[in-house]
């Protein structure tokens, strides 16, 4: 469920953070506070009168509500009430209520408005309402705003000097879109805050210059930071040469940011100094938290809980620090000592560790940053945060992640696939899944790199190869093609290029590998690469390069480096491995051969993914949402009606424990019926003799059920016949890095030990089922193989987007497998279905916007 039952931290539109909750009788006080600080005007749009204060008797009402019919949050800055929301049911078991909601005036204006609708809307769905109305003065424009901008169909009557509102509160693409849209604005806003500061305070550093919080400072400093710097100590007059000041506010100077390295039990000291100074939001450098244990992991809640209850965000504890490379910021608050030069590349890590090794390789390799963020433990700013910043970041071309979990999995693949078609992600994941987490075999490490794959972004193994890859898309244009050049002045490593492209699904262009020999010059070498740029069978090049013998080329002809900026000027990718000098600035230079061609390989799957359409979620005839709420009761699971609800069908199956009761099913579904064992392992094993098919009469019927009880048991199923096909499964399962994923492959043992599955998260697009059925590796077989006739590949890709929709409405489903699907010319038949169902969970991603 996402009906808000205990406190949620929520973000505004200015990057700030608040604290929504239900009202409860002890906000009475609250109330009355809160009241007594709104305006006349306030007042009288709320009101349509004065109301100078709140009679006792309102009061009482307005504090104390069922949850059900009549329903209301309030919403805190710090301690103080600053805003309630509410509705009610307009009459009993009725499916409307009217809403209404007040601001402060001192937080119009930031959006509080749009979050309190969200959370009533979503609350009063829950509760049976499916519309609300209103009633507003015609002058409280910004009120109307609220209800018109949402996305919802308001209807508008004028009477007696009222504007009257009413619109259904169902979800709809178009609200779903304000509502990301929103998100998007004020998780940018909050981290734009952080890495382009006007004044940074830093707590812990001490005087003698020892220490993380030294290191950080002296960073800081010499690192060029453009605004001031205010070193906080409770006694030093000074700190690594900056004035410093026993608390933030006496610097008296505006600080934007925190950074924070003094200990765990220091730290909520630490957050109200620096919220009585403005700041908005903290760098925690300090250890100890989480990553220590129990009472670590309470302090860190602690520390997290008075940082938002300030406004504030928290990147850490834990962590390395962030960075920003912005002439006009030059931000260095890190535990590096030198950044890399400044670029155009985003880097987030979640270890500090693996943040210290990207940043000197990136550094190493020339790699230009644009920022850097160093989560460690996530408490509360993460790589999803950093997405929705480098999106719309007109200094950030590409995005570089280090993930080791992940806090919200559909998020990140939502994120991924928007940003991923204006920018490059590319992702250092570890597909193993957490111990204790996913009970359910899912997406082994093919399959997780074709869901990143699905979600466009580019999954690496290594920092290295996060690297290799960074470093290609930072300075050369995407292929337009999978067609390579390679040219060389050596067979072996040219024939290893080509080796390798065919082992990463590049095609070796027609003429190609071309060698020039290991005596030919800079200018031979440079014609070679101009013809091969300028050849139009090619898309890509890979250029290598091992030295000469010693005396075998003059100095002039041996720099040969210099022929590549003219093969790079006709813009087609590039990809060099010299064994000797030093490559032009530009041109991304590997070790090996492997490593130009894998990066290259990589960068070419991305552009695939770009050329393809992202394809629509289409509208679905025959689902019936009340009736799958319906067969999904508390009492137990209808799996029958639940598939039926979302147009799935299952045929006809009864269990039976004796021969008598299976000539009974027999005869009532009709002559001729196939008999199963009951066993879920069982049922489509024709190999094993559990299954016995076209049962033509009674007779035949028995031996057949003798024969099975004989060796599997009594139980057995009873099915009527359906005309053969080719058998498919479909799965899904919920997979701990991507959410609800579904599974499609072909039926028999030998798929099954193969793995041979294709998935793809959820929601499904048109686009995702259509390659959920093309990409097995015993897809063939649906398209007719050896003279059988092509399979109905359109109902297998309707059937997946069921599946699909049921998931993702249906979070309490926890997995689903239909096995055996037949499918045919003429259309599919779903043998058996096997339904798990958890209790009501929160699933991320979902509901009104919190943090």
């Amino acid at each position: 469920m996402t009906t808000v039952s205990q406190p949620v931290d929520v973000l505004l539109s200015d990057g700030s953070t608040v604290q929504l909750r239900p009202i409860d009788p002890s906000d009475a006080p609250g109330i009355v506070a809160m009241h007594s600080r709104f305006s006349e005007r306030t007042r009288y749009l709320r009101y349509f009168s004065p109301y100078p204060r709140i009679p006792e008797r309102d009061l009482v009402r307005f504090v104390t509500v069922d949850h059900r019919d009549r329903e209301a949050f309030v919403v805190l800055a710090g301690d103080r009430i600053v805003a309630v929301g509410r509705y009610e049911r307009l009459g009993p078991q009725a499916p409307e209520a009217e809403v209404a909601f007040v601001v402060e005036d001192a937080y119009q204006g930031r959006g509080i408005g749009s979050v309190l609708m969200e959370h009533l809307a979503d609350a009063a769905r829950r509760n049976g309402i499916m519309s609300f109305v209103a009633e507003v003065l015609p002058a409280n424009g910004t009120m109307l705003r609220v209800f018109a901008d949402f996305g919802y169909q308001v209807q508008r009557e004028y009477a007696d000097g009222v504007v009257h509102l009413s619109f259904a509160i169902a979800p709809t693409e178009a609200t779903l879109e304000v509502q990301r849209g929103r998100e998007h604005r004020t998780e940018a806003r909050s981290i734009a805050r952080l890495l382009a500061p006007r004044g940074i305070a830093v707590y812990g550093a001490s005087a003698t210059g020892q220490g993380v919080g030294a290191a950080v400072l002296g960073h800081l400093r010499d690192g060029g930071f453009t605004g001031a710097v205010v070193p906080v100590h409770p006694s030093a007059s000074t700190v690594a040469g900056l004035p410093a000041y026993p608390s933030a506010v006496e610097a008296g100077t505006p600080v934007d940011l925190a950074v924070v390295a003094v200990p765990p039990e220091a730290a909520t000291a630490v957050v109200a100094d620096a919220a009585a100074a403005g700041v908005h939001g903290l760098v925690v450098i300090s250890a100890g938290f989480a990553e220590a244990g129990a009472e670590g992991a309470a302090t860190q809640r602690a520390l997290v809980r008075a940082a938002h209850a300030a406004g504030m965000r928290v990147v850490g504890p834990n962590c390395l620090g962030v960075a920003n490379t912005d002439p006009t910021v030059r931000l260095n608050a890190t535990l590096a000592p030198a950044l890399p030069p400044a670029g155009r590349v985003g880097i987030f890590s979640q270890s500090g560790a693996f943040g210290v090794a990207l940043l000197a390789e990136a550094d190493r390799r020339g790699l230009g940053l644009s920022s850097f963020v160093s989560a460690g433990n996530r408490a509360d700013v993460s790589g999803n945060d950093l997405l929705q910043y480098w999106q719309d970041d007109p200094g950030t071309d590409v995005i570089m992640l280090y993930l080791e979990t992940f806090g919200n999995p559909r998020k990140f693949a939502r994120l991924a696939r928007r940003i991923g078609r204006a920018k490059p992600v590319v992702a250092l994941a570890s597909p193993a899944r957490p111990v204790g987490v996913g009970d359910t075999a899912g997406p082994d490490e093919v399959a997780v790199a074709a869901l990143f794959a699905q979600s466009g972004v580019i999954r690496v193994d290594t920092v290295p190869e996060l690297l290799d890859v960074g470093v290609l898309l930072a300075n050369q244009p995407l292929p337009v093609g999978g067609r390579v050049g390679v040219v060389g002045n050596s067979s072996a490593l040219t024939g290893l290029a080509a080796t390798a492209c065919v082992g990463h699904g590049l095609t070796v262009a027609d003429g190609y590998p071309r060698d020039v020999g290991p005596s030919a010059g800079a200018a031979e070498f440079a014609a070679a690469l101009a013809d091969t740029a300028a050849d139009e069978g090619v898309d890509a090049l890979v250029v290598v390069f091992a030295p000469p013998l010693p005396g075998q080329l003059t100095d002039v002809d041996a720099d040969v480096t210099a022929a590549l900026p003219a093969a790079l000027a006709l813009g087609k990718p590039t990809v060099a491995t010299f064994l000797v000098g030093r490559l032009p600035p530009g041109v991304p230079a590997y070790g090996g051969v492997e490593e130009a061609v894998r990066a290259l390989a990589r960068v070419h799957r991305y552009a695939e993914w770009l050329r393809r359409p992202p394809g629509v979620a289409p509208e679905l005839p025959g689902i019936d949402r009340a009736a799958a709420q319906v067969a999904l009761r508390a009492d137990g699971t209808d799996p029958g009606a639940l598939l039926a609800a979302y147009g799935i069908e299952v045929v006809a199956s009864v269990p039976v424990d004796s021969v008598g009761a299976a000539v009974d099913a027999a005869t009532r579904l009709g002559f001729p019926v196939a008999l199963k064992a009951a066993d879920p392992g069982l049922r489509h094993r024709v190999d094993l003799g559990a299954v016995r098919l076209d049962l033509p009469d009674e007779p035949t019927l028995r031996r057949a059920y003798a024969e099975l009880a004989a060796t599997f048991g009594a139980d057995v199923l009873v099915q009527p016949m359906v005309p053969p096909g080719v058998a498919c499964v479909v799965e899904l399962v919920e997979d701990p890095a991507f959410g609800p994923v579904v599974g499609f492959g072909l039926g028999g043992v030998a798929t099954e030990l193969l793995g041979d599955r294709a998935w793809r998260a959820v929601p499904l697009t048109d686009t995702d089922a259509a390659e959920l059925v093309d990409e097995p590796r015993a897809a063939p077989l649906l398209r007719g193989h050896r003279g059988a006739a092509p399979v109905d590949r359109a109902a297998l890709a309707d059937l997946l987007l069921r599946v699909g929709q049921l998931a993702d409405e249906q979070p309490r489903v926890r997995s689903l497998t239909l096995n055996p699907v037949l499918a045919r010319p003429d259309g599919i038949s779903v043998l058996h279905a096997q339904v798990r169902v958890g209790g009501v969970v929160a699933r991320p991603d979902t509901g009104p916007r919190r943090l």
